[in-house]
């Protein structure tokens, strides 16, 4: 077994405990905490299968944006409620049935598909490409979009502390 294959199994591996880690945790922060860890993981999956703009954008949008505003709401709210939040699982037995249908569905849909061989790497640095094209041709919507995200950050910030001034 080569390295790469090592390692490739080490990142699944880690992927798999953290999303079941998600299912088993009572408390909310740690399921957070652990959905970090399974989107880093897939990330470095990605790496090992020569997607690196795809394994970037999974950290800077989804582990680094998404994951600490929910890491934030999660601890805000607690302080807020002043209790932690706990997650009780009700319908264990059906989700349980559903999730198995729908890996038996995927593995004999995934079984009966012939994959190809894939070609050798693209010519050139695609997330060279790509920078170029997002810092020359979309320049305007991706600051556009910079400040719409500063904008809803200020008004998450204004939102909470009159929230917050209230309760005391």
């Amino acid at each position: 077994m080569s390295l790469i294959s090592l390692a490739l199994y080490i990142f699944e591996a880690l992927a798999g405990a953290a999303a079941l880690g998600i299912l088993l945790v009572r408390n909310v922060f740690h399921a957070a905490l652990l959905l970090i860890v399974c989107l880093i993981s897939l990330a470095g999956v990605f790496v090992i299968y020569n997607a690196e703009f795809i394994a970037v954008t999974q950290i800077l949008v989804y582990a680094g944006g998404v994951l600490v505003l929910i890491v934030f709401g999660i601890m805000l709210s607690s302080r807020i409620a002043g209790k932690p939040l706990v997650v009780t699982n009700q319908y264990v037995l059906p989700a349980s049935l559903a999730g198995i249908l729908s890996a038996g569905i995927l593995i004999k849909l995934f079984s009966e598909q012939p994959f190809a061989q894939q070609p050798g790497a693209l010519p050139g640095n695609p997330m060279n490409q790509t920078g170029i094209a997002l810092m020359r041709d979309y320049v305007l919507p991706f600051e556009i979009a910079g400040i719409l995200l500063l904008i809803a950050l200020i008004g998450a910030a204004v939102t909470a502390s009159s929230f917050y001034s209230k309760k005391q």
